[in-house]
């Protein structure tokens, strides 16, 4: 039994005291070769310090070996020692066959470090250096992807896929342009590299991408059969649920939308998006009982979960439990969640609980934020009126009017307004 086989023996069988004796003994005993093959046999089970001290024996005797400088800095970085691994490939001449390769790691360990263009500038230089070469043009694509920049990054995976190259590695570069078109809006696009896909192997994350991307460019039904095949594969995979409610919402099948809600709850019980996505959907199906529930178990999971608060507010206004709407909100208000929209709720409790100081306050609080918005301010407007502020209710008409000239109701009440009528 070799030296190198004999270490390894006493690792895997954890007789760690004998291995740290002969790896001390091997490193003055041992070949270079021998280190070599040792090195990276300790890489890959994970004894990092013991693979960098063989390694730095090696460089001592050839410094200049970029390979060894390569592994020297992938065995650092696994290390969490990315200062360290930098200087080492800065080492590395620009006439060494390794020197792209370098680039490439300098590349990801200034992109890691937030050094966005000196990233950029390594990606370049090693593509300059190697303009034909399909990692470079992948890492470019994956580079510009992961800074949002989809028209650069669009570019080089079609290069990949012009010279014929549909997969890098366990990477389907059909995937990931479909990924990048979809991020980048150009749903259709996306969806026809999906479909190429697909093709090659059926993967969860790539279905829900294409399922996601169909519900997107608005192919509801089509986006529904995929989401199903999906749930089928993996019931799982929690994030299908919400959008395949929202699918079959927009094809009008509620009940279909609710059960897909439903099941997804039982997968995972601590989902407020999918409690309140319920809750809006029961509503519609006249189940107001049901969408309290559903609603009170999104706040309980996030008491300032504000897209659940205003819905269960429109619930209890519609049924003009304003009491509860305004204990709700004003404790809300309390706690720092603050929202235009909730001080509009308050207003109009207050308002039908004839706390008529009060509900000047909230509307007055509610239009900062929503003069923009004709429902709101019609509102405000006969409030207003109730209130006998008819010069400011007249502003607030004008406003309307400026939006909708042709508003026969609006010309007629300012017209009374302004004639004091």
């Amino acid at each position: 039994m070799s030296l190198v086989e004999q270490l390894l023996d006493h690792l895997e069988e954890g007789r760690l005291e004998k291995a740290k004796k002969e790896f001390e003994d091997f490193l003055s005993l041992g070949s270079d070769e021998e280190k070599y093959a040792l090195a990276e046999q300790l890489m890959g089970l994970g004894f990092l310090n013991e693979a960098q001290q063989l390694y730095k024996d090696l460089l001592a005797s050839y410094p200049d070996d970029g390979e060894l400088i390569i592994l020297m800095a992938e065995t650092l970085i696994d290390m969490d020692k990315e200062e360290e691994a930098i200087l080492y490939l800065d080492r590395i001449l620009e006439t060494d066959p390794d020197y792209p390769r370098a680039l490439l790691l300098l590349a990801d360990l200034y992109q890691m470090q937030g050094l966005y263009e000196v990233s950029e500038k390594k990606l370049l230089e090693a593509c300059t250096l190697l303009p034909e070469e399909p990692v470079v043009h992948y890492a470019l694509a994956e580079f510009y992807a992961s800074e949002a920049r989809y028209a650069e990054a669009v570019r080089d995976y079609e290069w990949l896929l012009d010279k014929g190259i549909e997969t890098l590695g366990d990477t389907n570069i059909h995937g990931r342009l479909a990924e990048v078109l979809s991020a980048a809006g150009a749903f259709e696009d996306a969806l026809h590299h999906y479909e190429h896909a697909m093709e090659s192997r059926l993967e969860t994350n790539t279905l829900f991408g294409y399922a996601l991307t169909a519900y997107q460019a608005g192919f509801y039904k089509k986006a529904i059969g995929l989401f199903e095949e999906l749930r089928e594969l993996d019931p799982g995979y929690n994030p299908l649920y919400l959008y395949l409610g929202r699918a079959y919402e927009h094809e009008g099948m509620l009940k279909e939308a609710l059960s897909s809600a439903e099941k997804g709850l039982r997968e995972d019980e601590f989902n407020k998006e999918l409690y309140h996505f319920a809750g809006k959907i029961a509503v519609k199906l006249g189940r107001e009982e049901t969408a309290e529930q559903y609603f009170q178990k999104a706040l309980e999971l996030d008491p300032g979960y504000l897209d659940a608060a205003l819905s269960y507010n429109q619930l209890l206004l519609h049924e003009e439990r304003y009491n509860e709407v305004a204990e709700r909100t004003v404790k809300m208000e309390k706690e720092g969640d603050t929202d235009p929209q909730l001080y509009w709720n308050l207003a109009v409790s207050f308002r039908h609980l004839e706390e008529y100081s009060q509900a000047l306050k909230y509307y007055g609080y509610a239009y900062n934020d929503l003069q923009n918005d004709p429902e709101f301010l019609e509102d405000y407007g006969y409030f207003l009126i109730e209130e006998g502020r008819r010069e400011q209710a007249a502003g607030i008409f004008r406003r309307l009017l400026e939006e909708d000239s042709a508003n026969d109701e609006w010309i007629s009440l300012l017209e009374r307004l302004e004639d004091g009528v």
